[in-house]
């Protein structure tokens, strides 16, 4: 069983960066396909951004794509996702998820339905 921890969601003002944690436990992490994804009040799920377990392949929604940047550190069992230039429409809570199969050291999912494990999520609120 992994559990995933999320942190480094808050207040911030529009035009202003955040960068979220997701530190994971409990197995093999360097393994694993990551990604993360954002949930507005009223609106379903979506996703944001992928990252392959060898880290080598990034994958980005278009709405946040040149403004966020997934990472990961392997050593440290803990994605990141920098967020810049926010704007008030990134307003969510922001869950990591973790696949623990992926297909290959380079893949990469974008589909919520492909991923095992979730976060409890951190809220991220962006004032303008």
């Amino acid at each position: 069983q992994v559990q995933l921890v999320e942190s480094g969601g808050g207040l911030v003002q529009a035009g202003g960066s955040l960068r979220l944690s997701c530190a994971a436990s409990g197995r093999t992490f360097s393994n694993y396909a990551m990604g993360w994804f954002r949930q507005a009040p009223g609106k379903e799920r979506e996703f944001v951004a992928a990252i392959s377990w060898g880290g080598a392949n990034t994958a980005y929604a278009n709405s946040v794509k040149g403004r966020f940047t997934m990472s990961r550190d392997n050593a440290k069992n803990t994605v990141y996702l920098q967020m810049n230039s926010l704007k008030p429409e990134d307003t969510a809570v922001y869950y990591c998820a973790t696949n623990w199969a992926p297909a290959t050291s380079s893949t990469i999912y974008t589909n919520s339905n492909t991923y095992d494990a979730w976060g409890q999520g951190t809220q991220v609120t962006v004032s303008s």
